[in-house]
């Protein structure tokens, strides 16, 4: 451990690639993440050559990853409190490996499934602990992009696997396809060897002098250094006199039911828009309409170019328009491209030269109205809706809820797109990104320029209006307009 600045002296510049650092592996996480999730979509194409699957297993293939993802993230919490951030995230980069190696080297389908649920293990860790780490080691002048950067970050890694899908596509090598998520997996266990332990963790096990050390390093001033590990302490504290009324009980209390059901239509609505069956299932809706399986693979990985790049205006108007405007535009943006889709599917225009740009039209504007609303604002949102001494449980109740509906669309449309066709499940996408917009219209609040503290009380007045005693006002109260832009 280095050694602490005297009082009175010079504090030393921040070690800025010490800091960089830090975010690479924290972004190999994200990418880790997308890769796994994402390059299935083109390897379901040739595995039905070498596994027979009826289309019940093939939702099993790819919801596999995401049951596993519900079992991980379940018990993220838990484990990284216990073992330490750093040391989890490396268990979680190891059960990648194993997990990818697996399932490269499947020779039925059962094994496959197996393989791709402990992926998934890995996929639900990641997805908690590396936002969690990041957030605690980072300086706190970049904080507050953290959660749309992590989306940026799956979206990029999406977009890699698709890469990987197309330069495979002539060798049919699916297996190479899902081998290759070893690399990054590889280089993120290796890596996060070289890097420190939470100071936060650190301090609330009781390891003062070590959490000390590692902000001195990570800040280079020792005085900064001491005023944050002073922060973190009262922080603990506070947390410390409030895990008594940290239970369900408290979450679906009258006061705060209404919140907790906003959170959770909150992410209903995010995967039952239709966005899981672009993710997963793109290149096989494009075979099932008449386009070939290199032509399909091409069509993802633009598909997912636009998932990538449309991430970055959100990132920049989400505190300067606010997340209800973006949730609104991004709904009808949704619903137009699933209305294209579905008249592509249902009328006589999908005969004919216009099957293929019409096709690729609608899909491209879902995923671009997708990519720069719904998709990095839940996870900016779902943290700001609760109250701060249910924030940690309520959180963690909403993400095993967003992988359980992840899971439920995974699973079922093989079946759906087999029996009703494509059109149909188009059209029940078109309806549901409707729902998402009336929702967001009648009962989502707006967020943006207001304290943590200001929404808390906001929510708790709103979830105390709909529950009075007298019965005379059962209809939420409407929030006070934003008198401030963050950003």
């Amino acid at each position: 451990m280095s050694r602490l600045p005297e009082p009175g002296t010079t504090p030393k510049r921040r070690p800025r690639l010490r800091n960089a650092l830090i975010w690479v592996f924290g972004a190999l996480g994200g990418i880790l993440w997308g890769y796994d999730t994402g390059v299935i979509s083109g390897a379901m194409l040739f595995i039905r050559q070498d596994i027979a699957l009826t289309p019940l297993l093939e939702g099993l293939v790819v919801s596999g990853l995401l049951v596993g993802a519900m079992v991980g993230a379940g018990l993220a919490g838990k484990l990284s409190d216990a073992w330490g951030r750093r040391r989890l995230i490396l268990g979680a980069a190891l059960v990648f490996i194993v997990g990818t190696f697996a399932a490269a080297f499947a020779p039925q389908a059962s094994f496959l499934i197996g393989a791709r649920l402990l992926i998934g293990v890995g996929v639900g860790i990641a997805s908690v602990v590396v936002p969690l780490y990041l957030t605690e080691l980072a300086p706190v002048e970049v904080r507050g992009g953290l959660a749309s950067l992590m989306q940026l970050l799956v979206t990029v890694g999406i977009f890699l696997a698709y890469l990987t899908d197309y330069a495979l596509a002539d060798a049919h090598a699916w297996r190479w396809m899902i081998g290759l998520g070893v690399v990054p997996a590889a280089v993120l266990a290796l890596g996060i060897l070289t890097q420190p332990e939470s100071p936060r963790w650190l301090a609330g096990r009781g390891r003062r002098d070590d959490a000390r050390d590692v902000l001195t390093r990570l800040r280079g001033d020792g005085e900064a250094a001491r005023a944050e590990l002073g922060e973190i302490e009262k922080t603990l504290e506070q947390e410390r006199a409030q895990t008594e009324r940290l239970n369900l009980r408290a979450l679906l209390a009258p006061r705060l039911r209404p919140v907790l059901v906003v959170g959770v239509l909150l992410v209903f609505f995010q995967n039952f828009g239709g966005i899981n069956t672009i993710i997963y299932y793109a290149p096989t809706l494009l075979t099932s309409i008449g386009f070939g399986a290199n032509g399909a693979i091409l069509a993802n990985v633009g598909i997912g170019l636009v998932n990538m790049l449309m991430t970055l205006p959100a990132m920049r108007l989400i505190d300067r328009r606010g997340r209800r405007p973006l949730l609104l535009w991004g709904s009808v943006g949704m619903c137009a491209g699933m209305v294209v889709l579905a008249a592509v599917n249902l009328t006589p225009l999908g005969h004919g030269p216009l099957l293929a740009p019409l096709t690729l039209f609608g899909v491209a504007l879902y995923v671009a109205a997708f990519a720069a609303s719904w998709g990095p604002v839940q996870w900016v949102m779902l943290p700001e809706l609760f109250p701060t001494r249910i924030r940690a449980g309520a959180v963690g109740v909403c993400v095993v809820f967003n992988w359980l509906f992840n899971m439920a669309v995974a699973l079922v449309f093989p079946s759906l797109l087999s029996a009703w066709g494509a059109g149909a499940n188009f059209v029940i996408f078109a309806v549901t990104t409707f729902l998402s917009g009336v929702f967001v219209k009648r009962l989502l609040p707006e967020t943006r320029g207001r304290t943590l503290e200001q929404i808390e009380r906001d929510l708790l007045h709103r979830g105390e209006t709909a529950t009075a005693a007298d019965g005379t006002e059962s209809r939420p109260a409407e929030l006070p307009a934003p008198t401030a832009s963050v950003g």
